[in-house]
């Protein structure tokens, strides 16, 4: 069936005298590029205004929004690499397409978006990080990242065969989709192209003609830096603390001693040593003189927390600096060959990530830094140029959204999403769209040993209950606390208000699925395992005096 509609399509192309170059598909059906980035920040994206943003800017990202739509209020249904793109892949919750936290693996052989498309003869490639175990279905050609992936000479499997490229992983992965879209993909079909970075993920290792990037540059800590958790059981229990849990060899590139190149902890060895000699070389001496310059001024304590702080967000800036220079890449080839005119692009990341707020990195918390994930779009015709949309989106909705602007949504009727086209050519009010999203955390424990928690955002208000071995719930105003610093359940002004979540709570789970056996509690000697893991690979934090 799949090769008759393709043969059919490809003649009606050929009797049309399709100018493939035009970027103009006869049926007009658009295309659609999906650039993925891995815990992109919407702190670390200029087109939101953010004051570390201001000092690192992303131009080509930004152009997306400039040519049309910024969402202020995208969401992520489960802040954690896997789940994040199963929930992509399927537009359903983790509890229903099955894939909770990661080391889980995905059902593949379940309906997904690109499997939709390929019924209607959309030709679909996927380049870059995958990260949900086995290989990608629903793809006419896929290449993608081992694992979690290395920055420096990545392994990549490409139709099964595994092969090590010298390089590095975001100019791979840039190259690879930019071959594809000019030499490998059909010209007559209309195409769906996902581009998936590692970057910026830990350990958030520049390009080297990036190494040296920010040193001269002092980019603001938050205010929350060093942080006070009031009635905030949960936060205080994390091990994702920059100045804490970092490690200084392999996160920080904190050398032993002056003059030395010699990593300080470094449990994670892959990451360096696979670097050729001569790369090796540039990166040492690249990083040679500014740590000389750290071990000369003798910090300690706050003036060394706050040192960490600021080294951990000059290599995360000079880390995305890649990742835009990409985006550009595509950018300039889609509208050099008109494909501009008729392609959707999209520029996401799986989730957010903490910049230093709470003194913490990476994410997993239902808190609005790690909950809230940048979203820009452009479709020339389709969404006007500089639009702004305040509404409430999920990654839930991307496959339903992309399906209904192909036309072919009816195909996802058992999706929990919601398409959101309406909000991207004007034809509904954000007010009409949605009123509450639903967040469910499962990886626990795992890295950082953030507790389990679900909960529901409105467009005020927050609720969210932490569980498994802790049983604590915590209430938001987000209009009169959205840095959420003031956990609000216990006081008795906000009695109606927490009684109505609640209820509304309730609602969202049924309305989705949620189950009694989605709160199951790990076994306690898990739990103590994984804590003396992760003291064994944190090892004793190095003093400097």
């Amino acid at each position: 069936m799949r090769i008759g509609i393709l043969i059919l399509i490809g003649l009606i192309s050929i009797s049309c005298n399709t100018n493939s170059q035009s970027g103009k598909n006869t049926d007009q059906k658009p295309n659609i590029v999906f650039i993925m980035a891995d815990d992109h920040a919407i702190q670390a994206i200029s087109a939101y205004g953010h004051p570390i943003s201001k000092l690192a800017k992303t131009p080509n990202i930004d152009r997306i929004a400039e040519n049309g739509a910024i969402f202020q209020n995208s969401f992520v249904t489960n802040s954690i690499c896997g789940p994040s793109r199963a929930v992509i892949l399927t537009g359903k919750h983790s509890h229903i397409n099955g894939f909770r936290q990661n080391g889980d693996h995905f059902n593949g052989s379940q309906p997904t978006l690109p499997k939709m498309l390929q019924q209607f003869g959309y030709e679909t490639a996927v380049f870059g990080k995958w990260h949900l175990h086995g290989y990608p279905e629903g793809f006419d050609h896929w290449k993608i990242i081992v694992d979690q992936g290395n920055y420096y000479n990545p392994d990549f499997i490409d139709n099964g065969d595994t092969t090590r490229i010298e390089g590095y992983a975001t100019d791979i992965i840039t190259e690879d989709a930019l071959h594809w879209l000019k030499q490998d993909r059909t010209d007559s079909l209309p195409f769906f192209l996902m581009v998936q970075h590692k970057a910026p993920h830990r350990n958030w290792m520049p390009a080297l003609r990036h190494t040296n990037l920010y040193d001269s540059v002092q980019f603001p800590l938050p205010d929350s830096y060093f942080p006070e958790f009031n009635k905030q059981w949960a936060a205080k229990e994390q091990l994702q603390t920059i100045y804490k849990d970092m490690y200084e060899g392999h996160d920080l590139k904190m050398t032993t001693a002056y003059g030395s190149t010699e990593l300080l902890n470094n449990p994670w060895t892959t990451d360096y040593d696979r670097m050729t000699p001569n790369q090796r070389e540039i990166w040492d001496a690249a990083y040679l003189k500014k740590n000389n310059a750290f071990h000369k001024a003798k910090l300690s304590d706050k003036e060394l927390a706050i040192w960490k702080g600021q080294r951990y967000i000059q290599d995360y800036m000079a880390t995305i600096a890649a990742v835009d220079e990409g985006v550009g890449k595509i950018l300039d080839y889609l509208e050099e060959s008109g494909l501009d005119e008729n392609t959707l692009v999209v520029y996401t990341s799986d989730q957010g990530f903490w910049m230093g707020e709470n003194g913490w990195f990476d994410k997993r918390f239902m808190y609005e830094e790690s909950f809230k994930t940048p979203l820009l779009m452009q479709l020339p015709g389709t969404i006007k140029s500089g639009t702004k949309i305040d509404a409430m989106v999920q990654n839930l909705d991307f496959a339903p959204t992309f399906l209904d602007l192909t036309g072919f949504s009816n195909l996802s009727t058992d999706m929990q999403g919601e398409s959101f086209v309406g909000l991207l050519n004007g034809t509904i009010k954000e007010e009409d769209f949605r009123d509450v999203v639903y967040y469910h955390y499962y990886d626990y424990p795992a890295f950082h040993m953030v507790k389990k928690h679900y909960g529901i955002r409105t467009k005020r208000y927050k609720l969210i209950h932490f569980y498994d071995d802790i049983d604590t719930w915590e209430l938001y105003d987000l209009e009169k606390d959205p840095k959420e610093k003031t956990n609000l359940i216990m006081d008795s002004e906000y009695a109606n208000i927490l009684n109505e979540m609640h209820i509304k709570l309730d609602s969202v789970k049924r309305h989705y699925g949620v189950t009694q056996s989605e709160f199951k509690s790990a076994p306690k000697e898990k739990v103590d395992r994984s804590y003396d893991q992760f003291k064994r690979l944190r090892g004793t934090p190095a003093t400097f005096n």
